[in-house]
This record gives structure tokens, sequence and C-alpha cells, in this order.
């Protein structure tokens, strides 16, 4: 067990430096200058007069642009290690980790929410969609399952604000909050975030829906013929037991995997969702900082999900020993 741990730290520790070098290196390989780019915007729009040559030497020495390349890279690893993201060139010279922290909360907050109901809904649905002695009527919901897992979820997020939004406005379209209100710490701020919640989060739990039942009931389709349920059923065991213990429990390992790497996506935010309704995540804050062109915001983003996604896999790889001991044993 302590090898099989050991082994699995080291893979994630690998994939973070391989992700680290990455997300250094392609931001750096683009074409232009993301300072003068920055700069030329603001000289349109008439946020920017003086001389922007000596604006943007200034401003890419205190960004340790005007370095060597090498002495960039080696800046850029010890600054992550200190979880120093960097300063935004947009937003000069507000840190890159305010404005990820900023953001971070309302993206957990709904798609960890969304993704786990889902994902909850979906796999049992799905177990009791292919499992023999489930009731008729699960068998019925299969049709318009499969057709949620076709549609993506800004599709259903348009579906959903044109008739909940506009044509019956009975939920808000836009924002995590009323625009104009201070949140406070009490239950009528909750109750203002949560409603502003309700329609990115369904289409995120209807979309999702589908996937994970369609996923779970073609695995435990593939568990049904297995010698241990037919034993079981031999023993005389509950139908419950035998469908929670034996059946659904034997069909999950390839679910969790997928859980995990969505988890792991969560930072990146479901990006079109929190687009179209305007909500202040980090995918509304990626899409913001591309069509601005600052590079260290994007990095900070990729780089907060490369750690979630070999964090979550770490995790991940730590708890199957727990759900199937053959994982340890060296058989998987």
């Amino acid at each position: 067990m302590l090898a099989y741990i050991l082994r699995r730290i080291g893979m994630a520790a690998l994939v973070m430096f391989v992700a680290l070098s990455v997300n250094f290196s392609i931001p750096r390989l683009m074409p232009g200058d993301p300072v003068e780019q920055v700069l030329a915007a603001a000289s349109a729009a008439g946020g920017q007069s003086g001389n922007m040559a000596d604006t943007a030497r200034v401003m890419r020495a205190r960004l340790g642009l005007d370095q060597p390349m090498w002495r960039q890279y080696l800046s850029y690893l010890g600054n992550s290690a200190r979880l120093d993201l960097g300063v935004s060139v947009a937003s000069y010279p507000q840190p890159v980790s305010e404005i990820v922290l900023a953001g971070l909360p309302w993206t957990v907050g709904l798609l960890g929410t969304a993704t786990l109901i889902s994902f909850v809904l979906g796999t049992v649905l799905g177990a009791l969609m292919a499992w023999p002695k489930a009731p008729r009527v699960l068998k019925v919901l299969a049709v318009p399952v499969v057709v949620l897992s076709a549609i993506p979820y800004f599709i259903l997020g348009l579906v959903l604000m044109a008739l909940l939004g506009i044509a019956w406005p009975v939920l808000p379209v836009a924002g995590g909050y009323p625009f104009g209100v201070v949140l406070n710490p009490d239950i009528a701020s909750a109750l203002a975030i949560a409603r502003h919640a309700v329609l990115p989060g369904l289409s995120i739990v209807l979309a999702s829906l589908g996937t994970w039942a369609v996923a779970m009931r073609g695995m435990v389709v593939g568990v049904l013929g297995e010698d241990y349920i037919m034993l079981a059923e031999a023993k005389g065991l509950s139908e419950r037991r035998i469908f929670l213990a034996y059946g659904l429990r034997n069909a999950l390992l390839p679910q969790f995997t997928a859980l995990a790497l969505r988890l792991g996506l969560l930072v990146s935010g479901a990006i079109l969702v929190e687009v179209i309704f305007a909500y202040p995540g980090i995918g509304y804050r990626l899409y913001v900082a591309i069509g601005q062109k600052d590079v260290f915001v994007v990095q900070g983003i990729v780089l907060l999900l490369s750690a979630a996604i070999a964090g979550a896999m770490l995790v991940l790889d730590l708890l199957y020993p727990l759900i199937d001991p053959r994982v340890a044993a060296g058989h998987a």
C-alpha cells in the first residue's frame, strides 16, 4: 500500500511539473507582446496617454518580461511554488490571485453543487434503468435521458433563459446576485445568490444527468452476468443488498474517475454557461481575460485548472483501494 501511495504522489508531482512547463511556454510562444497589446487597446479606448513605449518598457521590467527566458522560467517555478500567480496586465497592478480568488467561490459553489447533484441522480437512475427488477417506469425514462445527454449546457441554458427568464419571468437571467445589492453574511443574501444560481445550475444538472445515467447504465449491464451476482442471488440475499453492494459498487469505478476529472475542471467553469448568464465565476473571468489578452490571468487560471485536475486524480487514486482492494494489490 505504501509503495502504491508513493507512486501515485510521484506521478502527480510529475504531472504538475509538466503542466507548469507547458503553461509557461505557450503564452510566450504566441505572437505579439501582451503589454503592447493591452496598452494599444487602452489607448484606442482613450484610457492611455503619453509615451507608450516608455510605459511598456516600465511594465515589462516590473512584470519580469525583460529578463532572459531561462530566468523567467526559474522565477515562474519559484513563484508558483509560493502560490504567487503574478500581476494582471489588463488590471495592472492587481494581483492575479485576487482575480482568481474573487471568482473561485462562485464557480465552486455553482458547478460543484450542480455536478454532485447530477452525478448522484444520474448514477442511481442509470443503475436502476439497467437493473432487471427495477420499476418499469424507470425504463421509460431512458429516451428523455438519452436526449438530454446529447444537449450541451449552453443550449439548455438558452432554452431555460427564454422560458423561465423571458417568456415566464420567474427567475433572474444574469449575474450572481441582484444589481446594486451589497452582499452580507445573512439569509437574505444567501437566498438572493441561490435564486440567481437556479437557471445556470439547472442547465448544468439537466445536461449532465443524461451523461451520467447513460454511462452508468452501460456499466451495470456489464456486471449483470458476473458470477458474484449469481452467487449473491443463490445465497438468497435481498434484492436491495445485491443492487447496492454487488451491482452498483462494482460498476462505480469508471464513474468516480469521470467525477474526479469533472470536479478538477470546475475551476475553469462551464465557460459558456457563465458567459451566457454573466455569472461572476472563474469561467467568465477566463473569457474576459482572453478577450483582453491578459496572458497572466489566463496562465494563472490554467495553472489552477492543472493543479485541480492533478489533485482530484491523486485523491481518486488514493480512494480506489477502498472501493476495490484489487487496485492496491496491483491488478489495476
